[in-house]
């Protein structure tokens, strides 16, 4: 039977790589090879070499020590505030980098997005990984500091892991988010670089979360990066510090960034899922 007499063929859509095809082993070895050689390259050529991680958040410190020791005044109120400040840089510092790095992500690997079969959460995943080995070394510092500093290790140290997994989890959400979307309406760059900055004085970066006025303060804990740096602060830093939970007013304030986080989980794994195969058509 020829062809025309069959009918008109019926044609389908052909959809693209999905977020994790290739299989685990592919996808695991992949996602490491591309954030090595990216944290590799990243200062290679450079004086200071990979000391420029470390540099980076210190100039920071430096500068926003002096401003909240000598103008505001806050750091003779507060118990280890050199130390708790320059943690919580370092932590955000994470998020900030990784999420507004991962904007760009996939444009950026236009090339292979283009040419080659692979799984496309490789590419936000390889980014934030990046800005865990930065921020590794980075907490190879704090803990000097810290212990320079006068304060003795204690037990919860060990529940670091659970503030670095915690951290972790939304950092890749919002990546998958910005980098899947970000080649489909560009608008997201621009969006994302303003929201992270109002983010980095929404969370108790600069300030311990009890010293936020009231009425500010219950904006604050529907973030859900607060609970983390401030488990952060009573874990590692200042154990006798105030309990999220007194500061929150009881277990109840603390239901609204834990719906927010498991969201905003949730929503990167539909989106990039409903993005991924059509990544290189947007391109």
């Amino acid at each position: 039977m020829s062809e025309q007499s069959a009918g008109p063929l019926e044609l389908r859509d052909v959809r693209g790589p999905s977020a994790l095809g290739g299989g685990l082993r592919r996808f695991v070895d992949l996602a490491w090879l591309i954030s090595v050689t990216e944290f590799r390259r990243t200062y290679f050529g450079t004086a200071l070499g990979y000391l420029w991680s470390v540099a980076r958040p210190l100039a920071l410190f430096g500068v926003l020590l002096l401003v909240f020791t000598h103008v505001f005044r806050l750091g003779a109120q507060v118990p280890h505030y050199p130390e708790l400040l320059l943690f919580n840089i370092v932590l955000f510092t994470f998020f900030q980098e990784a999420t507004n790095t991962a904007v760009n992500s996939v444009v950026s690997a236009e090339g292979i997005v283009r040419k080659t079969q692979f799984p496309r959460l490789v590419i936000p995943l390889s980014v934030v990984m990046t800005s865990l080995f930065n921020m590794a070394m980075n907490l190879i510092v704090v803990f000097i500091f810290i212990l320079a500093a006068g304060i003795h290790p204690v037990w919860t140290w060990l529940l670091l892991p659970v503030v670095l997994v915690g951290l972790f989890i939304p950092t890749l959400a919002v990546s998958m988010i910005v980098s899947s979307l970000f080649p489909r309406f560009r608008d997201i760059g621009i969006i994302w670089g303003v929201f992270s900055m109002a983010l980095f004085y929404a969370t108790p970066v600069l300030y311990p979360l009890e010293y936020a006025p009231p009425s500010v303060r219950s904006i604050i804990l529907i973030n859900p990066l607060t609970p983390i740096l401030q488990y952060a602060r009573e874990w590692i830093v200042d154990p006798n510090a105030p309990s999220l939970v007194s500061i929150a007013g009881g277990h109840a304030k603390l239901i609204a960034p834990l719906v927010i986080y498991v969201g905003v989980c949730i929503l990167a794994v539909w989106v990039f899922n409903r993005e991924a195969p059509r990544i290189a058509e947007q391109l």
